[in-house]
């Protein structure tokens, strides 16, 4: 079982290993093609600038030659830069860089060219980016901060102006119920007046009747 587990195991490393090869190599030959495609535009635009200058040299009274010749050269800038970038791409999938002197293809940890002896220098890195957390504190304006004063204080008045009419509403029962029991105990003295008036007039009449 070991044998036939070894076998499998380098089996299975060995089409892993061909299978990364062959994705690097199929996309290697993917940029290639494109990059060969851009510089066949850049062919087509050299011979587009060709033709103008030339035009321009029979007819010295065209004005948008120049103008055409600046558009199709900065289209050239633009073509040349989508190469470098898929180059470096290419490279990139093989372990290799260009020589930072010569511009020649050369291993990616070699810390000298081959070709022209110059030294790499390292690429500076690119500085961490810190996270600041930035709290943002709200300054009250000096009216709003007069406002809130404002409301404070008329919060203050109105409650003391509450409690002034509570009291005086108690203040008001009471008076009136002091006078309900004045007139009351007014009533009650008539009311005894006249029922010893009565008596009396009754105890009157009875002496006189003897």
């Amino acid at each position: 079982m070991d044998f036939f587990d070894k076998i499998g195991k380098k089996a299975s490393e060995a089409y892993k290993m061909t299978a990364d090869k062959t994705g690097k190599l199929a996309k290697e030959t993917k940029l290639k093609l494109k990059m060969g495609d851009l510089k066949a535009q850049i062919n087509d635009v050299y011979e587009e600038i060709g033709k103008r200058v030339y035009e321009k040299h029979i007819r010295e009274d065209d004005e948008t030659a120049e103008k055409e010749i600046e558009e199709k050269c900065v289209k050239i800038d633009v073509l040349s830069d989508e190469i470098e970038s898929l180059l470096k791409e290419c490279m990139e999938l093989n372990n290799k860089k260009q020589c930072q002197q010569c511009h020649t293809e050369i291993e990616k940890e070699a810390k000298f060219c081959k070709h022209c002896g110059a030294k790499q220098e390292e690429p500076e890195k690119e500085p961490e980016i810190l996270e600041v957390q930035v709290v943002e504190t709200v300054e009250v304006s000096e009216p709003q901060e007069n406002a809130n004063k404002n409301n404070e204080e008329n919060s203050f008045e109105s409650k003391d102006e509450k409690d002034v009419k509570n009291n005086l509403e108690e203040t008001v029962a009471v008076e009136s119920d002091v006078e309900i029991d004045r007139e009351n105990t007014e009533k009650e003295n008539e009311n005894l007046e006249k029922t010893v008036e009565i008596e009396s007039n009754i105890e009157l009449e009875k002496k006189e009747q003897e």
